[in-house]
């Protein structure tokens, strides 16, 4: 055998072996709210798969596989095109342990794209040929990073995420460990997909397989402050300006609650009665 086939025959095992998903480290499962190997055709109901952006998903060959939105559909936009394949999965819980095997085919980067997240713009791990980052808040915090993993096309990638109140871990099989603790990591998604939540090169696809999504007990594991003490941690870095928030006025919240409440007589929405003063002397007029 020529030792170009050799290095062929060894590229193919390399990208199509799928490791085992590592072990969990942070949390301790309670029960399985979803699993799924795609072995069969199944339906893809959108409470539990959602795809984004009119991107296609579709179970075929034992995966669970996204492609870019249609020409038509792209036509039709003015923004958000569909042009890499984008999916989250509302049935994943806030404090969760995620396993699953990914690759991203095709396409090619972008400066947002390829991503893995958890509730959208809240916890995000991007992947780029300068690195891969562990993002916080809208992506404005950089708090973990593995500068020397760099991801491959059509490479399977074995992962177990965790996230357990603010803290978040992410384990790679053979890759490196992504970690930490940071608030936003606590808050819920504001707009967008909520819980486990990918996005593929521009114009390229994405497979997903074996993927097990459980609850997890409140109890800490015993061994987590000491299997935390051992990971890398950074200093957060700031990467841009966050958005400015909106401030209500005080007494000023759109809730039920505030709105003016109505009195007897009068119907929801219509202005009060004003009520009719006497005229005031001449020289008290105000002028």
């Amino acid at each position: 055998m020529s030792r170009l086939l050799l290095i062929a025959a060894a590229t193919f095992f390399a990208v199509t072996t799928r490791a085992q998903t590592p072990q969990p480290m942070l949390a301790i499962p309670k029960q399985i709210v979803l699993q799924a190997n795609f072995d069969q055709t199944m339906l893809l109901p959108k409470k539990t798969w959602l795809p984004r952006q009119g991107t296609r998903w579709s179970v075929q060959d034992g995966v669970l596989r996204g492609r870019q939105s249609s020409p038509e559909y792209q036509a039709a936009r003015q923004d958000h095109f569909g042009y890499e394949p984008r999916l989250s999965v509302p049935a994943t819980p806030h404090d969760f342990i995620a396993s699953f095997k990914i690759r991203f085919m095709g396409g090619r980067e972008t400066p947002i794209t390829p991503f893995i997240e958890f509730d959208h713009h809240v916890c995000r791990i991007r992947f780029s040929q300068e690195g891969t980052s562990l993002l916080a808040d809208h992506e404005v915090w950089k708090v973990a990073e593995a500068s020397d993993f760099v991801w491959k096309t059509s490479q399977w990638y074995s992962i177990t995420a965790e996230r357990r109140g603010t803290e978040f871990l992410m384990q790679i099989a053979n890759g490196p460990t992504l970690y930490a603790d940071h608030s936003a990591f606590g808050q819920t998604a504001s707009s967008g997909g909520n819980g486990l939540g990918v996005a593929g090169p521009r114009k390229g696809e994405v497979e997903i397989d074996d993927l097990t999504i459980w609850s997890i007990k409140e109890k800490m594991r015993a061994d987590w402050p000491a299997l935390r003490a051992k990971l890398p941690t950074m200093k957060p870095v700031q990467l841009k300006k966050p958005k400015p928030k909106q401030r209500l006025r005080p007494n000023s919240s759109p809730t039920r609650d505030s709105q003016p409440k109505t009195k007897v007589g009068e119907q929801q929405g219509s202005q009060p009665a004003q009520k009719t003063q006497p005229p005031k002397p001449p020289l008290l007029r105000q002028l």
